[in-house]
Order: structure tokens, then sequence, then C-alpha cells
């Protein structure tokens, strides 16, 4: 579960973990990176108020996981020792099982001994800085998810968690089932992680039926991470579920503003160019995205489905191969 890696697998965002691990020394002079305090105060400068008592902070821990934890792990061994208390906690005491959905919180990851990538990174970031630790989300920019339902593509990003061990850096992944290839690694902060996993959720609820869900989930994670593409275009998507077309062109065009190459976003946009009877809009963007030759599958079944209601069996199955 644990990746070494050198500082130059990861950007230089991560030199200010580096020069923070010098407060390391002893329990006397542990000062944690981020505090909860903190996260809180830039929720409220980006939340509309009528959001704020919907979000929670998901690497938080209650009493009953705090005294769980407590029980077996000492905050005064060295660095790399509660480290591994940490992961061997997790996956030998707890036995953290993989469950694709839902995405939870640190306290229902450790109560249900279930979550994804992320549930895991929540806990690990709770637990990790209970006993002193100062572990931190990191994003896996070249390992996308995708999920196609009626139509649409809704995205969602893979997070792992990072930690500097003993003048190391590391990485901590949850993803059964799946050789570790992938190789750019971004630090993010916690309200960014924050939006993922708000993003999450809103995905979940797409997937799931509950547009309404899914768009306050959404409006949050893009309120807390306002260029979030992935989250731009899940609202743009529940938006569309919603009947409010406009809406969720505005939101696409904003997202093609930050990449005009996203193959989601453009998939989404011409769904919505479909919707409002703008055929000739709709085959352009489709054709321009498959002269880039992106590698989405969600794209080719999208044409497959498309080509199978004109009639054209054999195009619809060219595309189905491609997918």
């Amino acid at each position: 579960m644990r990746h070494t890696a050198q500082s130059r697998r990861l950007r230089p965002t991560l030199a200010v973990v580096a020069a923070a691990s010098g407060l390391i020394l002893g329990c006397s002079q542990y000062q944690p990176l981020v505090t909860a305090d903190l996260v809180r105060r830039q929720i409220d400068e980006r939340v509309p108020v009528e959001l704020r008592g919907a979000v929670e902070l998901p690497f938080e821990l209650d009493a009953a996981t705090i005294a769980a934890v407590d029980a077996v792990i000492s905050p005064a061994g060295s660095e790399n020792q509660r480290a591994e208390d940490v992961v061997a906690y997790i996956f030998s005491r707890l036995d953290l099982k993989y469950a694709l959905t839902p995405t939870r919180n640190a306290v229902a990851t450790h109560r249900t001994a279930q979550g994804n990538c992320l549930s895991f990174v929540n806990l690990f970031v709770g637990i990790g800085r209970h006993v002193r630790l100062n572990p931190f989300y990191v994003e896996v920019e070249d390992y996308q998810r995708w999920n196609y339902a009626d139509g649409v593509v809704v995205s969602r990003g893979h997070i792992v968690a990072g930690l500097r061990v003993d003048g190391n850096l590391a990485t901590y992944d949850f993803l059964p089932y799946r050789v570790k290839g992938y190789r750019d690694f971004a630090p993010i902060d916690d309200v960014t992680a924050m939006a993922h996993y708000y993003n999450n959720l809103g995905a979940e609820a797409l997937m799931s039926g509950d547009a309404a869900a899914a768009l306050e989930h959404l409006r949050i994670a893009t309120a807390l991470a306002p260029d979030f593409e992935k989250g731009i275009n899940n609202l743009g998507v529940a938006h569309l579920r919603l009947g409010d077309t406009a809406a969720a062109v505005a939101l696409y065009e904003r997202g093609l503003e930050l990449n005009p190459e996203s193959v989601p976003i453009l998939t989404n946009l011409a769904r919505a160019n479909q919707n409002m009877g703008l055929l000739e809009e709709a085959n352009r963007i489709l054709d321009e995205i498959e002269d880039v030759n992106r590698t989405n599958p969600f794209f080719f079944v999208y044409r497959g489905e498309a080509a199978l209601a004109a009639g054209d069996s054999a195009l619809a199955l060219e595309y189905m191969r491609r997918a």
C-alpha cells in the first residue's frame, strides 16, 4: 500500500511539506501543517451560506474512532513507526475492505471497515494527523475515472495519501486489482480534497438517479474549488438531468475555458446541443473529439448509441468496438 517516492516525482509544491518536516522532532514540537479551524474558515469564505450546514470535514474523527486508535497506536514512537502503525491499524486490525461506493468520510470508513480510494485516504489522513503525523492528499493526474449513463459522462479523480517519513516522500494507496502504473502526482490542499469528496458524492448520486442530491453536492464541490474541471462537468450533468439545459451549457463553456480538449465536457456539451435541437452543432463537436483521437471509451459508446438510434447498425458496431 506504500510507495516510496523521490521529490522529483512530486510537484514543487511538496517543498512546503519538506520544509515543514523539520518541525517534527518530538512530541512537544509537533505542529500540524493544517488545522481544522483553518479549513473551516476557508469553507466559510467559499461556500454559500445556505450550503455551509451540509459541509463536513471528511477526515475528521469522532470520539469513538479516536478511542479505538488511542488503544493501539502510541503518538510517542518514531515517525516511521507511527506511519507503519497507521497502515497496520487500517489494513490488519480494522481489515479495511474495498467498496467502490459510497465514498465515505473517515468515521464511516472506520465504522463499516469499507471504502474506496478516497474513503481510505480520509481515514489515513484523520488517523495520521491524530498520531502527530502530517499526511496530506495527493491527486493522481494520469489516472482518470469515468461513468457513462443516459448519454452523459460523469467524471471523477483518483486520490492517494502522501506523507514524508524519515526524510522520504511516500504515497499510500488503496486501488485493488490494478498495477500502479501512474507517475503524475500533485499534492492538493484539504479544501481541494474536499471538493473531490463532494464531487464523488455528486457523481454517485447522478449514477443512482438522484439529480437533486447531486446538485447540492456538486454546488459544494465547485464552491470549494471553482476551477475544478470534474466538478464543473458533473454539475452541468446535474443541471441537464433536472432539465436546465441553459445552465448546463454555461457550465460546459466555462469548463472548456479551463480545458478546451476535455472529452467528458465536450461529449456532454454535444448532448446538451442535441437536447436543444442543435444537431449540426452537436455533430460538429463530436467530430472535433474524434479528430483529436481521444481515448475516453464513453465517447465511442455515445457515438455508437447515436448511430444505432439513426439506424446505422454497422457504424454503431464499429464505435462499440473502438470503445
